[in-house]
């Protein structure tokens, strides 16, 4: 079978990381007699340098008849004096409302090898942490009406029923196949969004009885995440609580270089990124963790592709390079193995 893939290297360190997704990717395809059919687009900066358009037409058109999308990163300061809608960071946003991408799904795990790299004291983290961070990506206060005139400012957060519950469903579904707990994240004691999103998820879980509901606000869980991780499953929560938790919780695993996301529509098709940026100080320097990018891809196969034996074939392989003593510089220390973006890589494809 051919799966076709729309591939957006974007700025920054993106080229280089995507470089080795598509490495792992080629591998995959050659163990598991699989056709990956890439076509590379523009979007981001590099777009706006060579087109003068953050997201060009054609790149839409091409996302829109693929089966899924890899992006690597966007955005850098080289833009940072154009207009909202210019820069490079509205592409991504386009992208995802355009092709209806309205579920992010964010893994938090962390790896044994590298609980050192927690900020946390041991105790807090003992055990492990793996945590589900389920973010409503197609509305809210990013989406919401914006306007300024002169010393004034307005962001607006909307949301309808319908976008709340097709999220609060991905939620419940996927804590039916953890550990059966959901904890919703609002500010309902201040935000009228949040009202009818604690009473839209409530409603919800109705029809997911076997799962455990709890609801928390944004500024607890906030505070929990760093106080008992392990407390948590999955999470849902509306898009700019999500975007700013998930951060959080990527830098108590050790690295935000280590954490993938997959941005989910309907009828599997998805957008596949890692949760950072683009890294521009690093950019070139053959230095960047491409761990991120390649547990994306593995996304990519479980979810559009439902190919589950070969993505946890690259999870067992990114595991193996970790344990072996590998590091790119932003996870490793002293006396570790430490290696290029490229060397891991090739370490990678080696275990698949």
């Amino acid at each position: 079978m051919i799966y076709k893939i729309a591939v957006i290297k974007g700025d920054g360190i993106g080229p280089e990381i995507v470089e080795e997704a598509i490495k792992i990717l080629n591998k995959i395809g050659d163990k598991y007699n699989h056709n990956f059919d890439f076509n590379e687009v523009l979007a981001g900066g590099i777009a706006i340098d060579k087109v003068g358009k953050n997201l060009p037409n054609e790149t839409l058109e091409i996302c829109r008849n693929s089966d899924a999308v890899i992006l690597g990163a966007v955005g850098g300061p080289k833009w940072d004096s154009l207009p909202g809608n210019e820069r490079p960071e509205k592409a991504l946003l386009e992208l995802r409302k355009k092709l209806n991408l309205y579920s992010n799904i964010r893994p938090a795990v962390m790896f044994d090898v590298l609980k050192e790299s927690c900020p946390l004291k041991p105790e807090i983290i003992k055990g492990g942490m793996d945590i589900v961070i389920v973010r409503e990506l197609t509305s809210g206060i990013y989406f919401g009406e914006k306007y300024s005139k002169g010393d004034y400012a307005c962001d607006s957060m909307e949301y309808s029923k319908y976008e709340i519950e097709r999220i609060a469903h991905q939620a419940f579904k996927i804590a039916q196949t953890r550990n059966k707990q959901v904890t919703s994240v609002d500010k309902s004691n201040v935000l009228e969004t949040s009202r009818l999103w604690r009473k839209t998820v409530n409603e919800i879980a109705k029809k997911y009885p076997d799962i455990t509901l709890n609801h928390m606000y944004v500024d607890n869980a906030a505070m929990q995440l760093v106080k008992n991780p392990k407390q948590f499953d999955v999470i849902v929560t509306e898009n700019m609580f999500g975007d700013i938790l998930s951060d959080e919780a990527s830098m108590i695993t050790g690295s935000i270089g280590m954490l993938p996301s997959a941005s989910l529509g309907d009828n599997n098709f998805g957008m596949y990124e890692p949760v950072h940026g683009s890294a521009p100080d690093i950019a070139g320097s053959n230095k960047a963790n491409p761990i991120a990018t390649i547990l994306s891809i593995s996304m990519m196969l479980k979810y559009s592709f439902d190919l589950q034996k070969e993505s946890d074939n690259i999870e067992h392989a990114v595991k193996k390079a970790l344990k072996d003593g590998f590091r790119t510089p932003d996870i490793g220390k002293i006396g570790e193995k430490i290696i290029t973006t490229q060397e891991m890589g090739n370490i990678i494809v080696e275990n698949i």
